[in-house]
């Protein structure tokens, strides 16, 4: 078996050795740029994902308001 058909293998092994959740779990973490993705587990198996996304704002100093002319 040549080298490149060996590591093709071996990459074919590997990928079934990993549950799907984790390509979840990848793609969620690339979709964010702020932001959590929390795994809950019951019984030693993976059972819900969640994603939660911040939205971040610059954070320039509050303009301040003109006060309301009375006349």
């Amino acid at each position: 078996m040549s080298e490149a058909n060996q590591n093709e293998a071996g990459e074919f092994a590997r990928q079934e050795l990993v549950p799907g959740w984790v390509d979840l779990v990848r793609q969620q973490v690339a979709s964010l740029r702020f932001g959590t993705v929390l795994i809950t587990v019951h019984e030693s198996r993976v059972v819900q994902v969640e994603k939660s996304e911040k939205l971040r704002l610059d954070q320039l100093p509050p303009t301040p308001s003109k006060p309301a002319s009375r006349g």
